[in-house]
């Protein structure tokens, strides 16, 4: 899959290093609860930081950040961050709700 926009990116890497590749927050939780690869299977779930696209971090400790400034290509408006004090800036411009991984996971459930 070719991405959209690689502030939006993320991947599902298996342990036997196939890449699953996804544009948009909503797309890889659905990939994930679709029980496609196994949680075992998984090696890594990265996601890809707001700020810097072209760096990847892992999407179980990264900060999100929800809110309808952020026109995903998906229309989750969910953006990743690996700082809490870069995503608290972009709270304070932009509002939104922030949105831990488990947080996440629920909502998509």
């Amino acid at each position: 899959m070719k991405l959209m926009d690689p502030q939006y990116g993320a991947e599902v890497v298996t342990q036997k290093g196939k890449i699953f590749i996804f544009d948009d927050v909503n797309c890889l939780m659905a990939f994930i609860d679709s029980k496609e690869v196994t949680e075992e299977d998984i090696k890594h779930v990265l996601i890809t930081d707001y700020d810097t696209p072209e760096s990847l971090t892992d999407a179980t400790v990264a900060f999100y950040l929800k809110s309808p400034h952020f026109k995903t290509p998906m229309a989750s408006n969910i953006v990743a961050f690996s700082d809490y004090e870069v995503l608290k800036k972009h709270k304070a411009e932009h509002g939104g709700i922030y949105l831990a991984w488990g947080e996440l996971v629920t909502q998509f459930k």
